[in-house]
């Protein structure tokens, strides 16, 4: 299912306060415009009911009847317009100051937004909107920058193995008389830096998909225990390589409905991370179990701690955690951000901690059925 991006904007809704301050504003309006027309009426017929024609100046008297009540019209107009002017004129006020507001958060600044009196609730949420949203631009900026500096470190470093590749392959193709052992050291070395160029060209594919594709899944049932069984034993020559075992602590069966190719990239992430910042001869340790209304996968392995400040932007496009590029240890910094996105697309969170020399990935899916 396709979950809401954290990040966005929140959606802003008129709380419960403001519509009874806007309810009780009307109320107020339409009680003064009818009292005042009220008074109005009143003062009307009162003039109009005097004896004007027991006075012996009944025509003059008539005329300003006339004019009497012809003034108490105009004052009741004038009344009407004084008393909407006062109850509208906030309103409008408002209306205009939240057009402002909303003008400001299109292209927010570090000034908060301000808002007339009694308009506070609306005001704290714009603010908590407008921050974010300069939140996610800077996150945004930032990942960006990464990007082009990866890119470019990328395309620097494409030079140096295809050199080698190259300067190696002419030297054997140059002297046929080499010694059998001359030539295994020099295919050896052409092969370990025409590997690096492939780890390479596989980092900017990564850069690319991630940047130009949209993931959607493809569900069906799958024995995530079988699955994870599948994915260490294909990591089993690299950790040789390294004198680490992984030692696996799962059910024998754990039927899950999930999109087995997209999951499978996770785990074949979270076990290449393993393998880049274990200590030698080492253990990593996979889990899995059935919870309460989730499936909980852990992959453990010794490495250095993780510094908080690092930890807290693990997830995040394009961030490694070794930013040296002379060492061959982590790849273009998306594997454990596409890990977070497929597993948020099946509804589940991914989360790390590290501490006394050890790293630990948690991978909770929500169990089927589960809203």
């Amino acid at each position: 299912m396709n979950n809401r991006k954290k990040g966005s904007l929140p959606q802003l809704r008129v709380s419960r306060q403001v519509r009874a301050k806007t309810l009780r504003l009307w109320g107020v309006y339409l009680l003064a415009l009818l009292a005042w027309v009220a008074v109005a009426i009143v003062l009307t017929l009162f003039f109009a009911s005097l004896p004007w024609s027991l006075t012996p100046f009944y025509g003059a008297l008539i005329w300003l009847r006339n004019y009497i009540v012809f003034v108490c019209i105009a004052f009741v107009l004038a009344g009407w317009a004084v008393i909407s002017f006062f109850f509208l004129a906030r309103p409008i006020g408002q209306l205009a100051a939240l057009t402002q507001a909303a003008a400001q958060l299109a292209t927010p600044t570090q000034e908060p937004i301000t808002l007339p009196e009694g308009m506070e609730d609306t005001a704290a949420q714009l603010n908590l909107a407008r921050e974010r949203a300069l939140r996610d631009a800077q996150a945004a900026r930032e990942a960006e920058q990464r990007k082009n500096d990866l890119v470019v470190y990328l395309a620097h470093d494409l030079k140096t193995p295809l050199t080698s590749v190259i300067g190696y392959l002419t030297l054997l193709r140059d002297e046929p008389q080499i010694t059998p052992e001359l030539r295994g050291r020099y295919t050896n070395i052409a092969l370990d830096k025409a590997e690096r160029l492939e780890d390479l060209i596989n980092e900017f594919f990564d850069i690319t998909r991630f940047n130009l594709t949209h993931l959607e899944l493809e569900k069906q049932p799958v024995d995530l225990a079988l699955m994870l069984r599948q994915v260490a034993s294909e990591f089993e020559p690299q950790f040789g390589e390294k004198g680490l075992t992984c030692r696996l602590d799962l059910p024998g069966r754990l039927e899950y409905d999930c999109d087995p190719d997209k999951l499978s990239r996770v785990f074949d992430n979270l076990l290449r991370n393993a393998h880049h910042y274990s200590f030698p001869n080492t253990a990593v340790d996979i889990s899995a179990r059935q919870g309460e209304g989730e499936v909980i996968l852990t992959f453990s392995n010794a490495g250095r701690t993780i510094p908080p400040e690092k930890l807290g932007r693990i997830f995040e496009q394009f961030f490694r955690l070794d930013s040296s590029r002379a060492s061959r240890t982590g790849g273009a910094g998306l594997g454990l951000a596409i890990a977070k996105e497929i597993v948020a697309l099946h509804g589940g969170t991914i989360s790390a901690q590290s501490e006394n020399n050890h790293i630990t990935f948690t991978v909770r899916l929500p169990a089927p059925g589960t809203p």
